[in-house]
């Protein structure tokens, strides 16, 4: 199965979290194609540096275990169009949200997340 790892399940993965144990299930299953927006890598990025942990080895981990999905112009142009009018239903749904979503429905995957702004997506894997 197609799947995109959202920037939740790639924290709660290299974290090694509860959470975490059961996305390397999914991650780690050779059943599954991987891929991974370029602004999961910037957030993951973020949030690495803000908690002070590897972000070099988090980074060649998400590229070891997935295909980097880049944007251009007309995704972005897509991804603010279709941030727009999901915020009109989910007010603090945010625009990484909108380019995930859109890179899922772009590659006809699902969305492997912990995040409940996908909550009632049908691209949505919950862990």
């Amino acid at each position: 199965m197609k799947i995109v790892v959202d920037t939740h399940a790639w924290i709660e993965y290299l974290k090694g979290s509860e959470t975490g144990s059961k996305v390397r299930q999914i991650v780690e299953s050779e059943e599954n194609e991987l891929f991974s927006s370029i602004i999961t890598v910037s957030e993951v990025s973020s949030v690495f540096k803000r908690e002070n942990r590897d972000v070099e080895q988090a980074c060649v981990s998400i590229i070891d275990l997935s295909k980097i999905y880049f944007i251009n112009l007309e995704f972005a142009k897509e991804a603010g169009i279709l941030h727009a009018e999901t915020r009109k239903k989910i007010k603090d749904f945010g625009m990484a949200d909108s380019i995930i979503l859109l890179t899922a429905r772009k590659l006809g995957a699902k969305i492997l997340t912990g995040d409940p702004h996908f909550k009632g997506f049908k691209e949505a894997v919950l862990i």
